[in-house]
């Protein structure tokens, strides 16, 4: 599928709204909650969706612009949001998400980006060589994949409570 900018930013500008209706005003039991041992929860998805903000996607797409393969990105800290959300509300994180996720928004509808831009090819330093387009598709699949991950550990919380119902419900198992 060939990447069209006007639905990157439709997919991407909803998360913050998906996430502030899933996760606000719940019980810290339920933003708290993970899945054991070296897994996350929500206050952790949503400080990890901050940091990509922050130091991930529009930073990336811009030294791909500026620098092609001649730079390659930053490494990004997929756990530092492990200390940096300690002791902040899940209200105050998505607060916070929202304003930079707008920002981030703006600046890339800013760039006008082109169908050769989409093309130029950046260095990332584990994967190689990877075009803007990719990257551009990989922060939807990204913020998808990670709404699944919340709404997979909310699911566990009920996972016994809801009896022989489980054998319908494939969230369960995954």
């Amino acid at each position: 599928m060939e990447i069209i900018l006007d639905e990157v930013v439709a997919i991407l500008s909803r998360t913050p709204r998906v996430l502030d209706a899933q996760l606000r005003g719940l019980p810290a039991a339920w933003t708290s909650a993970d899945e054991g041992p070296d897994t996350w929860n929500a206050v952790n998805v949503v400080g990890h969706l901050i940091d990509g903000e922050d130091f991930d996607w529009i930073p990336r797409a811009k030294i791909i612009l500026e620098h092609g393969e001649t730079r390659a990105f930053e490494p990004f800290d997929r756990v530092a949001m492990l200390e940096e959300s300690k002791g902040k509300t899940i209200a105050e994180l998505l607060d916070t998400f929202d304003r930079l996720r707008a920002g981030n928004l703006r600046e890339l509808q800013a760039l006008n980006l082109t169908a050769d831009q989409l093309a130029k090819r950046g260095r990332h330093p584990e994967l190689g060589v990877v075009t803007l387009s990719q990257l551009l598709s990989t922060w939807i699949v990204h913020d998808l994949g990670h709404i699944r991950q919340i709404v997979r550990v909310m699911s566990k919380q009920y996972g016994d409570a809801v009896g022989p119902w489980r054998a319908y419900l494939s969230i369960l198992e995954e």
